[in-house]
């Protein structure tokens, strides 16, 4: 007995209804997996903040220094901007709060960060803010000891950073002037225009942006495309994201 093949139309409707169910399905997907790497980066984020927050403890309420040297949070890899993905990992392992994080380098990476490949290869994705013992600054008096954050519950110490010429280098960095903030260093927006944050208190939180202004800069930056400059004066209308950061940036006082 012969067995009863499928005709030809039969066939392409079964591969139209597949093609319309992975319509369907792929973009429930991708959610899911842009979802679970928000997850991964706040969490890593997390992570860092308890390590720094513990660093003080262990150091009279000093607060880890947050350039990109030796001695400090991570340090600087071998040859800069041109440097492996092994040195660059071999520079956080310098650092001096790999200890505090349970020695993991990929602690110090968002997922959803794509310089790992391209041209200026990257790894390290977040920034200690400069106020936070990071590099000394014109406009404002860092924060040396932990005691010096105000309100540390609102201040964050870690951004997502896309250092346009390679690796994160020192400490993000802006002028939180209480009239006329200006920005210095772009922040990285991974997550479909949000970025995570890290605060003095340990705590971590996807914040979203706003403005187009900033965050046409930061794109420009992230990808690397012409254009870009380091340091941007936001409209008057395009205000909303420079106040925030700008109330949220720990500083001792400012100058």
């Amino acid at each position: 007995m012969r067995r009863k093949a499928f005709t030809l139309i039969e066939l392409l409707v079964v591969i139209a209804i597949i093609a319309v169910l992975m319509g369907i399905l792929m973009p429930s997907l991708r959610l899911a997996r842009d979802h679970a790497k928000r997850i991964h980066c706040v969490s890593n984020m997390k992570t860092l903040a308890l390590g720094w927050f513990m660093y003080k403890d262990d150091n009279d309420d000093k607060l880890v220094p947050g350039h990109t040297d030796p001695g400090n949070w991570v340090s600087r890899p071998a040859n800069g901007n041109n440097s492996t993905l092994e040195q660059q990992y071999q520079a956080i392992r310098d650092g001096e709060l790999f200890t505090y994080v349970g020695k993991q380098v990929d602690l110090y990476h968002c997922p959803a960060d794509t310089r790992k490949q391209g041209i200026n290869v990257a790894f390290l994705t977040f920034s200690c803010a400069g106020g936070a013992n990071g590099e000394t600054w014109g406009s404002y008096e860092k924060c040396k000891l932990y005691s010096d954050i105000k309100q540390p519950a609102t201040k964050y110490v870690f951004v997502e950073e896309a250092d346009n010429r390679g690796t994160n280098v020192g400490s993000w960095q802006m002028h939180p002037r209480k009239t006329n903030p200006t920005w210095t260093d772009p922040v990285a927006m991974w997550h479909n225009k949000k970025s995570t944050l890290a605060f003095a208190d340990g705590h971590a939180e996807m914040h979203k942006w706003e403005d187009k202004s900033f965050i046409d800069w930061n794109l420009k930056a992230m990808y690397n495309e012409p254009g870009f400059s380091f340091g941007m004066t936001p409209p008057a209308d395009d205000y909303r994201d420079i106040e925030y950061m700008s109330k949220g940036f720990p500083y001792k006082r400012l100058k």
